[in-house]
């Protein structure tokens, strides 16, 4: 994995310009209370240009397949399935590469992401609303990428995608240089973002903490890490309404990011809703940033930390917010 972060940032690189990676200065002075020399920084992927890390992974993904099998591969289209940022991210990279493809969405896929997905992107992607979970959207795209013949490009059950994601982390380890990171806290849903930055920190910081930030409402892949295999949403993991609408869901057979977090993920952490919207309004306070609600659970799960855990990055994911969100932050 760190060969391929590194060979991904250096492909990628050309096309995208490193997200900010700042100190949380009131967080910080909380942590410090808990552990002598606390600081807390996080990772503003929601300053993305698609507002999410996703673009990371879905352009290193086609910059790979345009490499190996040449620009027509894109032009002739690919398929995907997102619940909405991956695709947003698909849309931009081919767009920026010349190419065109298929979104599947589930039906409760947030309008605001449907919304720029068809008004910024409608020239470029088709859009097909299929299921109720993220799962059954996945598998729909999967079957139109063998009936059609076209390439299907993974959210997160890709090495490729992975790699790309784990440039997050390759960025927040240049960043420190010689400073030190006892933690880092990451969104999971299918756990490409959590398996590329483990890949890559757990090789450069022997020691650090990978901790995954979930929400109990669906918290498939943490349930599937206890008990040994990949469970399904909704029959053995609840699946609620959530403020972290994009971490929401199933994880697909065979996902090859349930090894890798069982293997790199050192702990869990499950938020409730109502963590979730005090950490987005802590967000917006304290940097003045509108975050989603999936961005939001490392700054919900940072007092669930261990004390005696001084430096920590929080990896706040994306920007686009639902409607729910935005009713969240203008309540009184």
């Amino acid at each position: 994995m760190p060969d391929r972060v590194r060979a991904a940032t250096s492909r990628i690189r050309p096309f995208l310009h490193a997200t900010p990676f700042e100190t949380a200065r009131g967080l910080s002075g909380e942590r410090a209370a808990a552990a002598p020399g606390g600081v807390v920084r996080w990772k503003l992927e929601c300053f993305g240009v698609t507002g999410s890390f996703k673009i990371r992974g879905a352009l290193n993904k086609l910059l790979v397949l345009r490499d190996t099998e040449g620009a027509r591969v894109l032009g002739e289209g690919v398929v995907t399935a997102s619940t909405g940022n991956h695709g947003r991210a698909t849309a931009h990279a081919l767009a920026l590469l010349g190419g065109r493809g298929v979104v599947f969405l589930p039906r409760t896929v947030a309008d605001s992401k449907r919304r720029v997905l068809d008004e910024q992107y409608g020239d470029v992607v088709e859009l097909r609303l299929v299921g109720d979970d993220a799962v059954e959207s996945e598998y729909a795209a999967r079957e139109e990428a063998e009936r059609s013949g076209r390439p299907f490009i993974s959210p997160y059950n890709d090495p490729d995608i992975i790699a790309g994601q784990g440039t997050v982390g390759f960025e927040m380890d240049a960043a420190l240089g010689d400073e030190p990171l006892d933690a880092v806290l990451v969104p999971v849903g299918g756990g490409g973002l959590i398996a590329g930055i483990a890949g890559w920190l757990k090789d450069a910081r022997p020691g650090i903490q990978v901790v995954g930030c979930q929400p109990r409402a669906s918290a498939v892949m943490a349930a599937s890490v206890r008990a040994g295999r990949l469970l399904e949403s909704g029959r053995d993991v609840p699946f609620e309404p959530t403020l972290a609408d994009a971490v929401a869901g199933g994880v697909e057979e065979g996902a090859v990011t349930f090894a890798l977090c069982s293997e790199l993920v050192d702990r869990w952490i499950l938020l409730d809703e109502d963590e979730i919207v005090v950490a987005m309004r802590r967000v917006l306070g304290d940097r003045f940033a509108m975050v989603e609600g999936s961005a939001a659970l490392p700054v919900a799960a940072l007092p669930h930390l261990d004390p005696g855990i001084a430096s920590v990055g929080l990896v706040l994911s994306g920007a686009g917010i639902s409607r729910a969100g935005l009713r969240v932050l203008s309540a009184d």
